[in-house]
């Protein structure tokens, strides 16, 4: 019997590390306990690995990600055949594990959206730190139509990108934007030919990776705490990890290059 396949591949070239999620069948759903292990798991490995710099997130197949597994809705099976307050629980330990993994990688995300990203699969690109579309791509925040609510914090990541009132139409309506729209919305920082996503992808993963790692790492949380975070502890912040920085081999390299340029 062959082994089933994986639902996130994990490929790493050089310093940059590519996660496809491998589940074409169903729409590259990431309800399932397998693929939200595989993301744990993958963000773990990328922390642990210092020679790591960049990740790419895209989609076997025609889909970035359809989000919910809707086939297993329809039947009550799985987690929607729980009662309400199992539910709750089944979201807790569920899909909501992946938003607070992705929320501890270290390194830059870089979604390549190869197609649909639907639901939840929408908001697994709003976890990104950066989004490429295919000019095939599309976004939905699809809950409402479904009767649903974005279980897996879509509402505070979408907000922060695209800005409240983006935010409602997309969440209130459940409409699709399509990639052009996408762009314009600042939903998407470039749109380019579908076959040429994952060699743009790739080109921003290298200007990246170019980088100092722990500089990398370092500025990436300081991002992320400045989402939230106040001036002042953006400041404490920053003052409590420059040091760290100026003590770096590679920082002293860098300016020992400058210096003899």
């Amino acid at each position: 019997m062959s082994n089933p396949p994986q639902p996130l591949v994990v490929a790493t070239d050089g310093p940059i590390r590519t996660w496809t999620i491998n589940l074409p069948a169903v729409g590259n759903a990431i309800t399932g306990r397998d693929v939200i292990s595989g993301f744990e798991r993958a963000v773990d490995d990328a922390n642990a690995d210092t020679e790591v710099r960049a990740v790419i997130l895209t989609g076997e197949g025609k889909i970035f990600s359809a989000g919910g597994n809707v086939k297993e809705m329809a039947d009550q099976s799985g987690m929607f055949g729980l009662s309400a307050l199992d539910q709750r629980y089944a979201y807790i330990d569920g899909i909501q594990r992946i938003p607070r993994a992705l929320s501890r990688l270290e390194v830059p995300l870089i979604a390549a959206v190869n197609g649909a990203a639907i639901g939840a699969g929408c908001d697994l690109a709003m976890m990104c730190d950066i989004r490429i579309a295919s000019e095939r791509a599309s976004f939905a925040e699809s809950f409402v139509q479904l009767g649903l609510i974005p279980g897996d914090g879509g509402t505070w990541f979408l907000q922060r990108i695209v800005g409240y009132e983006r935010a409602a139409e997309m969440t209130l309506t459940g409409d699709r934007v399509d990639a052009a729209t996408a762009l314009e919305w600042g939903l998407v920082s470039k749109v380019v030919p579908h076959d040429e996503l994952l060699t743009a992808a790739r080109e921003l993963a290298e200007r990246i990776a170019k980088n100092p790692s722990h500089a990398l790492r370092m500025a990436k949380r300081l991002l992320q705490e400045s989402r939230t975070g106040s001036l002042e502890s953006t400041l404490g912040m920053a003052a409590a990890m420059q040091p760290l920085a100026h003590r770096d081999p590679e920082h002293e390299q860098r300016i020992a290059k400058w210096r003899t340029s």
